[in-house]
């Protein structure tokens, strides 16, 4: 079997559209999620331990490399949260077109940004 097509294996070459875009970041964010949740566990069970140790947590918390890890949770949590709602309306037949996708996919990462930006707000 012949086969003459051109292979491109780079994937940062490759044009993504938009809709393609927002499904990975979608995956990406499940995976930090899946890791995240374990430090928010651990911080919720020093937050109940005691209170000693609920004072240690939040001279921990005072740290901006815990403030950004943190952020960065809640940031994930927050777009795979909006995401996961695109996919439910999806479900019910609405945005299943190109054109919807891509409308859908800017209404994902504009209201995100905007929830991402008031959490970097509270936390900080």
């Amino acid at each position: 079997m012949n086969d003459n097509r051109p292979v491109n294996l780079d994937l940062f070459t490759i044009k993504q559209p938009l809709p393609a875009i927002a499904s990975i970041t979608h995956r990406i964010s499940g995976i930090i999620l899946f890791v995240g949740v374990g430090i928010l566990i651990y911080f919720w069970d020093q937050s109940l331990s005691s209170e000693a140790s609920f004072t240690a947590l939040q001279e921990t918390m005072a740290n901006p490399l815990v403030k950004f890890i943190l952020w960065g949770v809640v940031s994930a949590l927050l777009y795979h949260f909006v995401a996961g709602i695109k996919h439910l309306v999806m479900d019910f037949g609405i945005g299943e077109t190109l054109e919807g996708a891509d409308i859908a996919a800017k209404l994902v990462i504009g209201i995100s940004a905007v929830l991402i930006i008031f959490a970097g707000v509270c936390i900080w």
